[in-house]
């Protein structure tokens, strides 16, 4: 009796050992499988290079691992795989954020750049304005001092002008003096011209002639 029951252990045993490697190869195939997925991902593959690597070890102590080891070989591997998963994406997500960081990095300096650019062209359009402003002032005062030379001109020569007539006054006066004296000499020479004639006759005239028989005195 206690050798049939042994049989029918061993043969137990038998046909369980088929399916306890079975079931290692499928945890080893599904570990496999879903670290080469990791692996072949066009974004997350080239990251956590390490941590693929520990995870590959693991599996494959888990593939050499005893009955007695597997279980604690299993939760390794398991708990590897997630972690190579969980680095990889870890990395990619700071690179992303590095990235990022560049980018706005990127864009404020170009901002500042533009900001720069934008207070140089500025600060040119006031320059220029600056220097028109004081070719316009330099040109006002050019004119004003053209002005004052030209009122200057022209007051001078309004003073010659008034000097000339000033002159000419004088003389016209001067003139109508000398006329008026020449007027009175030639009225004076006039009237003695006219007298003289008179006084001549009178002084020619004959005396009268005595009266013969006047009688004469006793």
């Amino acid at each position: 009796m206690k050798r049939l029951a042994t049989t029918a252990l061993i043969g137990l045993l038998a046909l369980a050992g088929p399916a306890l490697a079975r079931q290692d190869d499928m945890d080893v195939n599904r570990l496999n499988s879903s670290l080469n997925q990791l692996a072949s991902d066009p974004t997350l593959g080239t990251y956590a290079q390490a941590e693929q690597a520990l995870a590959h070890a693991a599996i494959d102590r888990l593939e050499q691992a005893g009955r007695s080891e597997r279980p604690h070989a299993l939760y390794l591997a398991e708990r590897r795989v997630d972690l190579a998963k969980a680095a990889a994406q870890l990395q990619a997500a700071r690179d992303r954020l590095d990235k990022l960081d560049r980018e706005h990095a990127q864009i404020l300096l170009e901002a500042s750049r533009r900001e720069a650019e934008a207070a140089r062209m500025e600060l040119e359009r006031q320059r220029m304005q600056y220097q028109m402003a004081q070719e316009e002032a330099a040109r006002l005062q050019q004119q004003g001092m053209e002005a004052s030379q030209a009122a200057e001109q022209a007051r001078a020569e309004a003073e010659r002008a008034r000097k000339l007539a000033a002159a000419q006054s004088r003389v016209a006066r001067a003139a109508r003096r000398e006329a008026e004296a020449a007027a009175q000499a030639a009225r004076a020479m006039r009237s003695q011209m006219q007298a003289a004639p008179s006084s001549s006759s009178e002084a020619t005239k004959p005396a009268p002639a005595k009266d013969k028989t006047a009688p004469k005195g006793h």
